[in-house]
């Protein structure tokens, strides 16, 4: 097996519109071959928010790179900064949203349910 090297400073994030930030794909098959697994650097500036929900096929990890934010789960809201994250199992969902100064940049992983 190789080492595949991605330079995510070159990847440029797409604007999604909205309240809904902005993201850029840094794992995936196009990119390096990742099966069924998709990684993404997303932004959130003030009033944005990331809807994160497992369906029953899949898992979720979404970790706080920089900034403060509020992750909503279970209808309790918990304030968070750097080095927070969350897992979402199958059918579980939750949100992120910014908070502060500065924008809120997150790394989102989502896996496939092997379990199921």
């Amino acid at each position: 097996m190789t080492t595949t090297f991605i330079d995510t400073n070159k990847i440029a994030p797409v604007a999604l519109g909205g309240n809904l930030g902005r993201h850029a794909e840094i794992l995936n098959d196009a990119l390096c071959g990742a099966k069924s697994v998709v990684g993404s650097l997303r932004w959130l500036d003030s009033g944005q928010s990331l809807a994160a929900a497992s369906d029953a096929t899949t898992h979720q990890v979404v970790y706080l790179m920089e900034g403060k934010g509020v992750i909503r789960l279970d209808g309790k809201d918990y304030e968070v900064g750097s080095g927070a994250g969350i897992y979402l199992g199958p059918s579980e969902a939750a949100s992120i949203s910014q908070k502060g100064d500065s924008p809120l940049k997150l790394f989102h992983l989502v896996v496939p349910n092997l379990a199921g």
